[in-house]
């Protein structure tokens, strides 16, 4: 069990990078998968960016379509798990990314440009947009994305997994639907 990797409100990213290498080694000897990985410790972003990853992740090999079928389930399963065994406070999760053939960053790009048309579409309609439930990361996304954009606000409503992103136009009010 790895000791705090956070002192002082930062993530001690070559300590985390060492327990992640541990955790993965098991995993993938463990389970067998023909994958082969790089952990890349980057600098601390001078701002809070759509994605502030501090530690990635990046898998190739044999086995990587395996991470990526249903929407990247297992990739994003096994970097759940790599972040509970890290400890990390909810807070921290964003810090860690797991990616595999540019999968994530597809996402990224996916989920900017669904941001902007729906943005557009509320200024047009005068009228709320609600995104499909999404997690938490996607969500968080699409927040960062349009948080400057003129004219829309957006909103998270919803409990659990059903919870949504929603564009409102800027003069609406909080309730409106």
């Amino acid at each position: 069990m790895p000791a705090s990797l956070v002192h002082d409100g930062k993530i001690d990213r070559e300590a985390a990078g060492a327990e992640l290498r541990r955790y993965l080694d098991m995993v993938l000897r463990t389970a067998r998968f023909r994958l082969s990985y790089r952990v890349d410790i980057a600098p601390k972003a001078e701002t809070d960016d759509l994605e502030t990853a501090e530690i990635v992740v990046a898998f190739e090999g044999q086995d990587q379509d395996l991470l990526l079928e249903h929407n990247g389930e297992l990739l994003k399963a096994l970097e759940h798990v790599g972040v509970r065994w890290l400890r990390l406070d909810p807070q921290f999760y964003n810090r860690v990314r797991f990616d595999c053939g540019d999968f994530r960053a597809a996402r990224l790009a996916e989920l900017r440009l669904s941001a902007e048309v729906a943005a557009e579409r509320v200024r047009q309609t005068h009228e709320a947009f609600r995104f499909n439930p999404m997690g938490a990361r996607d969500r968080r996304i699409i927040h960062l994305a349009l948080k400057d954009q003129p004219g829309v606000r957006t909103s998270s409503e919803g409990q659990g997994e059903m919870r949504q992103v929603v564009i409102f136009p800027a003069d609406a009010k909080p309730d409106a639907k």
